[in-house]
């Protein structure tokens, strides 16, 4: 399954609201890193730390970048040459990335690295780079391994006596069927006694209906969630038995922020209806 480009906003916006966006910048900052590196490398003509023949310059320490992303502001470190300059490509303003970039790492978080979005990194990078496709795999490698860490930690670190459970929909390409699909992406927000929040686990399904709540419900519980006394979402009923099932003993509590979306929308509906209503009276 490949993520649309429509879906990488969207996504950012479901982990904004559970302040789970430190995850992407994490991500993000880890990605650039090493394609900085990496292009470092090829430059040098040498790894760090790493005796060749075609080594051209050395190394002297990193100097700080702070680069503003749609996830906040990263601190990224260049590297330093004995002789000369060097700034990455992929930095320079006529280099345009950010969706590419954006696409592998969310693409990470939802479904593991697709191929696809590693072409599309390449291209965005540009031949100028120097960077292959087999290193951008390799480095998105690492960002699999990461994310998997983050997918499967365990969570009995602390109680989570609220957890808030929400799903947006996002169009993704599916590999098998070669057409574009409705996925849901639910994501699971706790918070602690103290007030701090947490983004708890993410998963994709094709439906929100109470076997996929289910089993999402039980994987957290599997890596230790425990100590739920509330669970705030919306009023789909899937989830409500899925969390009556799973949770037992914790209250639910329906959002409020679906419930004023909910009535909006319904107000917006009734004043079609009334108006087209009248306009046939009227004729």
């Amino acid at each position: 399954m490949a993520l649309d480009d429509s879906a990488l906003s969207e996504l950012l916006v479901a982990l904004q609201a559970g302040d789970g966006v430190g995850l992407i910048r994490d991500a993000v900052r880890l990605v650039l890193q090493e394609l900085i590196e990496v292009e470092a490398a090829e430059v040098i003509g040498a790894n760090r730390y790493e005796r060749t023949e075609t080594r051209v310059n050395e190394r002297n320490g990193h100097r700080p970048r702070m680069l503003t992303t749609q996830a906040g502001d990263i601190e990224l470190k260049i590297p330093k040459l004995s002789h000369g300059s060097f700034f990455p490509s992929l930095l320079e303003p006529r280099r345009r990335i950010d969706q590419a970039l954006y696409a592998v790492v969310m693409q990470a978080y939802v479904d593991g690295v697709s191929t696809r979005s590693v072409d599309d990194l390449v291209q965005a990078l540009g031949i100028d780079s120097g960077i292959s496709k087999s290193q951008v795999s390799r480095i998105c490698g690492r960002l699999d391994v990461q994310v998997d860490a983050f997918r499967n930690r365990p969570l009995n670190h602390v109680e989570f006596p609220y957890v808030y459970l929400d799903a947006t929909y996002v169009k993704a390409r599916d590999t098998d069927l070669h057409q574009v699909v409705s996925r849901a992406v639910v994501i699971a927000t706790g918070i602690t006694a103290n007030g701090d929040r947490e983004v708890l686990g993410l998963a994709v399904g094709d439906s929100e209906d109470e076997t996929f709540w289910t089993e999402f419900l039980r994987s957290l519980r599997r890596r230790g969630l425990a100590g739920v006394r509330l669970v705030i979402s919306d009023a789909h009923e899937g989830l409500k038995a899925a969390a009556r099932k799973t949770l037992p003993g914790a209250s639910w509590q329906r959002c409020r922020v679906h419930y004023v979306e909910r009535r909006i929308m319904w107000s917006g509906w009734l004043t079609t209806v009334i108006g087209a209503a009248g306009d046939r009276i009227a004729s």
